[in-house]
């Protein structure tokens, strides 16, 4: 079932370890077939160099297995609350990776200081608000969706493709599992640079609404004019 859905989702999951955002069991890569309302994703603890399409796990959007014969990822409550709340995406990645985590874990949003970031963010990358000691007894993955959820009400989740989680780490999406990747990759960087940014001079500010808005909307939206057509 959902084969090349499958093949693409265990692609995404390998670009990771290759982009140096993964060592070993950490993170995971889903992606979600609307069509038939099923998700595929890298099944939990399953070292990257022992993975095969055939060890992606699919399940529901409410997270109950369809097929497969591992256990799905930790994360996948949280997977599944963004795509139910998000239609417009159809890739979510979670990575550990050095930089961007962080920042979460320093529970500071990223600023756009830039005009690279503002290629891909229309803004800061946000950060959750930190989780309360029922969120983390309770129904923990599912309580990390809710307060992303929470922190980017609002907000266009296309226009603003991650969140940090408070003391955990990023979790970004995409149109697709390999867009999601992308992003993936994009917030790494944004991290290093803003940190890079904040090391050489600590007073550094955002770069103003107009440029921030000149070069975001080059590249997304009904006026974009960047790339071929």
């Amino acid at each position: 079932m959902l084969d090349k859905l499958r093949a693409e989702v265990l692609e995404a999951n390998l670009e990771l370890v290759r982009r140096g955002l993964v060592i070993y069991t950490f993170g995971n890569a889903s992606g979600v077939s609307r069509e038939h309302g099923l998700l595929a994703i890298k099944p939990s603890g399953v070292p990257y160099d022992k993975m095969t399409s055939d060890d992606i796990v699919i399940t529901d959007l409410d997270g109950k297995i369809v097929e497969g014969k591992l256990k799905p990822s930790s994360d996948l409550a949280t997977h599944a609350m963004l795509y139910r709340a998000f239609p417009s995406i159809g890739g979510v990645v979670h990575t550990h990776s050095r930089h961007a985590t962080a920042w979460a874990q320093a529970v500071r949003e990223i600023p756009c200081f830039g005009t690279t970031h503002a290629d891909y963010f229309h803004g800061p990358i946000p950060v959750t608000e930190p989780l309360s000691p029922e969120d983390i007894s309770g129904d923990y993955e599912a309580n990390t969706g809710t307060a992303i959820l929470r922190r980017i009400e609002g907000i266009d989740p296309l226009g603003c493709p991650a969140c940090l989680v408070a003391g955990h780490a990023p979790f970004c999406w995409g149109k697709t599992v390999t867009d999601a990747v992308h992003t993936a990759v994009i917030v790494e960087e944004l991290a290093v640079m803003a940190w890079m940014t904040l090391t050489i001079n600590p007073e550094a500010q955002p770069i103003s609404q107009h440029l921030r808005d000149k070069h975001h909307f080059r590249k997304h939206g009904p006026t974009a004019t960047y790339g071929q057509k």
